[in-house]
């Protein structure tokens, strides 16, 4: 009878990941994953536009959830602090999800042919950080303070990924904290804080 259809963008990634980590990123096709899925390629691309995308999951929802979180900010919590909170909670994962959250990150930092595409969506997380520093700081987003905090907050948080990945076991949410904890404690000072 075979795999019954995945009825979830979250399953459809999860097909995508288990082959993507055993056949390979460029090795597995959409028609891999659709067929693995036991949905046609045409139901694929209802659910994602690329095999790039699903490999990102459903970013642009985690994204909408990580500028919620800046606006809910209140103006009597520090920027610095506001940062580390937001970027913590943008990357708070359930225990069931984080195995699949380790498969996804290993291609992501891992594949050349998504790197590409990884930048699109670092740019998009980068200006999130970019738009609330200004907001705090009463500069323009794309001036050096906030574009320069946003990528150093972008590449703390590789930094910390990496790390995890390395470290089979370890909790993310402690190596993404002491990742952060060492970008503050290295000098970063937004508006005389």
């Amino acid at each position: 009878m075979g795999r019954p259809p995945v009825t979830s963008r979250t399953e459809l990634e999860h097909v995508a990941l288990a082959l993507f980590s055993t056949r390979g990123f460029e090795s597995t096709t959409v028609t891999d994953i659709a067929r693995a899925a036991g949905i046609s390629r045409r139901t694929f691309f209802r659910y994602y536009a690329s095999k790039n995308d699903v490999a990102w999951g459903d970013f642009d929802e985690h994204l909408a959830r990580f500028q919620a979180h800046f606006d809910a900010v209140p103006h009597t919590i520090s920027t610095t602090s506001a940062l580390r909170e937001c970027i913590l909670a943008f990357n708070d994962f359930s225990d069931d999800e984080l195995p699949w959250l380790r498969r996804r990150m290993t291609l992501l930092l891992g594949v050349p042919a998504l790197q590409a595409h990884s930048a699109l969506r670092y740019a998009a997380w980068c200006d999130i950080v970019a738009n609330f520093v200004a907001r705090r700081t009463g500069r323009e987003a794309g001036t050096l303070l906030p574009q320069v905090v946003a990528r150093c907050a972008l590449g703390t948080a590789v930094a910390a990924y990496e790390s995890w990945l390395e470290r089979d076991g370890a909790p993310l949410r402690d190596v993404l904290d002491a990742a952060l904890s060492v970008w503050l404690r290295a000098g970063l000072s937004v508006a005389g804080e």
